[in-house]
């Protein structure tokens, strides 16, 4: 069995505003669990534990996907409840083209029986997962940047494996797919 998932990279520019902001969560008395910097990205599609022997169907249906290059920015940090969130993350301006990007990947899957997602799909790149939430949480993300944090041009997506340990998940490329 693999864990995988279908991702949209940022650029080391991105990966280093995201950085300066987890800096500035860090300050508050939350108990937050944070992403590395170098491994932050933009999930298009979680497929959690697939059979190795279903990859190559679903590298090959990926490949099929194209969309023209577009344009995506990091516009604020924001967490998924207003006041008591669970998870911080960078919102994404895109104008719906990661949403068309994942559109296609549930239909090009659809046929290999992988399930629809059952919620919105909404893009955003997770910074911390609050362990333990605290007040303070809710000023330092006040306290983050305001406006753009940066941009970036996306050319294609990956499919990913993703290896749980103590220190971490640790990602691999399986297929890489380029416009």
């Amino acid at each position: 069995m693999v864990r995988a998932f279908i991702a949209v990279d940022l650029t080391p520019e991105l990966k280093e505003a995201i950085r300066f902001c987890q800096e500035i969560l860090s300050q508050s008395q939350a108990k937050l669990t944070f992403v590395n910097p170098s491994i932050v990205h933009i999930t298009v599609k979680f497929l959690g534990e697939v059979r190795d022997s279903d990859i190559g169907p679903i590298s090959s249906a990926l490949q099929g996907i194209s969309l023209p290059p577009f344009d995506i920015s990091l516009t604020h940090i924001a967490g998924n409840a207003r006041d008591r969130p669970r998870v911080i993350w960078a919102a994404v301006e895109d104008e719906g083209r990661c949403t068309e990007l994942h559109a296609r990947v549930e239909d090009a899957l659809a046929p290999l029986r992988i399930p629809r997602d059952d919620r919105p799909f909404r893009p955003h790149a997770t910074l911390a997962r609050v362990r333990s939430f605290h007040p303070s949480l809710l000023a330092q993300i006040r306290a983050t940047p305001k406006g753009p944090l940066g941009s970036c041009r996306v050319g294609g997506f990956s499919l990913r494996k993703s290896t749980l340990t103590p220190g971490g998940p640790i990602y691999e490329d399986i297929t890489r797919i380029s416009w």
